[in-house]
C-alpha cells in the first residue's frame, strides 16, 4: 500500500471524512485550512496516528504548517522520515 493511500486512510479515520471525500484526495489536495475538521487538535491526532502506523517519532521541531499544506507535502514528509 502506498504512503499516500495510508496517509489518506489516517486522515479519513481521524477527521471522519466520508468515503467519497477520501477518494477525491490527491497529492495537490489542500489540507490545513481547507478541511474544516482539520484543526489544531486534529493535527495532534494525525501526528499520533502517523507515529503509531509507521513506528516513528515525530519531534515538535520537525513539524510546521507546511507539512500539512497538501496531501503531497504530508507524504513527502513521511518519505523523508522513513528514509
Amino acid at each position: 500500500m502506498s504512503l499516500q493511500t495510508q496517509a489518506v486512510e489516517i486522515l479519513t479515520g481521524v477527521l471522519q471524512l466520508s468515503e467519497p471525500a477520501a477518494k477525491k484526495m490527491g497529492a495537490n489536495t489542500p489540507l490545513l485550512g481547507a478541511i474544516p475538521e482539520f484543526d489544531s487538535m486534529a493535527v495532534i491526532s494525525v501526528i499520533t496516528a502517523l507515529e503509531d502506523r509507521f513506528g516513528i517519532v515525530i519531534e515538535d521541531d520537525e513539524i510546521d504548517a507546511s507539512v500539512f499544506e497538501t496531501l503531497g507535502s504530508l507524504v513527502a514528509f513521511l518519505e523523508r522520515k522513513l528514509a
